[in-house]
């Protein structure tokens, strides 16, 4: 009989070790594969704070990896000052003695915080997109010839008495606008051409008697000089009231002013603070090429989110923050432990073997066709179960993917709770909130796991045969029963 044909037998006569092996090398390679399909899962995520309406992008920046931008900006700190304290790329460290007890506090300027103007304008100079537009972070600052809208019941504690300058590029493409929940009610809106102008609400233009052609004055928070002056070019009306930005009047709905781009950095006296940026696709039909085509630009996307028109985020910053580097783990430690689950299964199946080894031994059979025989077995049952983890695959993975993403959020929010009040600064991280992840099994990756499962395979059969194989014949057939 033949080698093919004893390897054979042998699987059918001793059924336990071959379904041992079978659902050993099965696991193995769903570990394998939903490790893969983790790494480069497409994480959907849903965030009532930002809008992409149309055939358009927006870019923002990642807040996990703004977290850790800061972390490292305060580890530099920490090497350039013997006390700590001092700033470096935007971020400030300082030491503080409250009632005796020393705290450290971490701000950013408007120029860490701020999305970067040449990534914009490469973004912007991709073909296929025809327009583009830039909304600053809702910037707080005090009016000087008018009376904002108050609420009497509000709590104003905290409230900077003012009213909320949010500076476009091009107000038409601002998220609001483009929800439809902002239209034009006289007048017009912002264009990029513009200079000192301002939309104001309805209801602030009723309160005060305010027309268009008019002009209002506004001054910083922090001091009454330099006074700004915007002439009133457009008011605008809400379906719905748009969501206050924190607590208090300032940012209220009717308080909100809609400026052109750089009159709110004009009036705080400070490097601009940009949030996000839209991009407006030239044609629908070559959405998904121009998408690709941005990807492919030369910036720092590691810093960066963008999201798409369905709402869809592509997290460019280690896919959703430490994704991949968890799955990138898990795989070395399925390899691992696979190595040493498959050599105690090879280990199990020689010592019941020492029978059949030394008979063929007996019969003059050399060692090297014996290990083949083993191998050749465990190559048949490995085929078996790798077919069937392809079958079942795609559920495992999506399973495995969705709970990584889910801890990744938790870990996130954990992080977020424990820097709650160490940086001070006008930015606030959109609320991110995981609504489904699509993972996608290849054949690159069908491909990768079968030959990693054949050297594991391999590997550890030949190290479990080294236990009996090093002995010599007559050894072995001494030890037969």
């Amino acid at each position: 009989m033949n080698l093919f044909g004893r390897a054979i037998r042998s699987c059918f006569r001793k059924p336990v070790k071959s379904l041992l092996l079978l659902l050993a090398v099965c696991m193995i390679s769903l570990l394998f594969l939903s490790g893969m399909a983790s790494r480069s899962a497409n994480i959907a995520v849903k965030d009532s704070t930002r809008q992409a309406i149309g055939a358009g992008f927006l870019l923002e920046y990642n807040p996990a990896n703004r977290s850790q931008r800061v972390d490292e900006a305060c580890q530099k700190i920490s090497e350039l000052y013997p006390d700590g304290q001092g700033s470096y790329d935007g971020v400030h460290l300082e030491k503080m003695t409250v009632m005796g007890s020393e705290s450290w506090m971490v701000t950013t300027d408007n120029s860490f915080e701020s999305l970067k103007s040449d990534d914009i304008e490469k973004i912007a100079a991709v073909e296929g997109i025809a327009d583009y537009n830039i909304t600053t972070v809702p910037t707080a600052v005090k009016q000087a010839n008018f009376q904002r809208i108050e609420d009497a019941d509000a709590d104003q504690t905290n409230d900077f008495q003012g009213v909320a300058l949010i500076g476009n590029r091009d107000m038409s493409m601002d998220a609001n606008v483009l929800s439809g929940n902002v239209a034009i009610l006289e007048g017009r809106m912002t264009t990029k051409d513009d200079t000192n102008v301002c939309v104001i609400s309805e209801e602030l233009a009723e309160k005060n008697q305010l027309k268009v052609g008019g002009y209002l004055q506004f001054h910083s928070v922090k001091a009454e000089e330099p006074v700004q002056e915007a002439a009133i070019v457009g008011i605008y009306q809400v379906k719905e009231r748009m969501e206050p930005y924190m607590s208090g009047d300032t940012y209220r709905s009717e308080n909100v002013i809609f400026t052109d781009l750089h009159f709110p950095e004009k009036v705080e006296q400070d490097d601009p603070l940009y949030e996000k940026a839209y991009f407006k696709a030239a044609n629908v039909d070559d959405y998904d090429a121009v998408k690709e085509a941005i990807k492919k630009t030369d910036i720092h996307w590691q810093w960066y989110d963008l999201i798409d028109n369905n709402g869809n985020l592509d997290t460019m910053a280690s896919n959703f923050n430490d994704l991949e580097k968890i799955s990138n783990t898990l795989l070395l430690a399925v390899a691992g432990a696979g190595f040493i689950i498959l050599f105690l299964i090879f280990v199990f199946w020689i010592k019941n073997r020492t029978n059949e080894i030394g008979i063929l031994l007996s019969i003059g059979i050399a060692k090297g066709k014996i290990l083949l025989q083993i191998l050749t077995e465990a190559v048949l049952i490995g085929v078996l179960a790798l077919a069937l983890s392809f079958l079942i695959a795609p559920a495992v993975s999506g399973a495995a993917a969705d709970y990584l993403a889910g801890q990744q959020a938790e870990q996130a929010e954990l992080q977020d709770d424990m820097d709650a009040g160490k940086a001070a600064t006008d930015y606030q991280a959109p609320e991110l909130t995981v609504t489904d992840v699509k993972t996608e099994i290849t054949s690159y990756m069908l491909l990768v796991d079968s030959l990693s499962l054949g050297v594991l395979i391999v590997l550890s059969a030949c190290a479990a045969s080294v236990l009996i194989f090093r002995k010599n014949p007559k050894d072995i057939l001494s030890e037969m029963s």
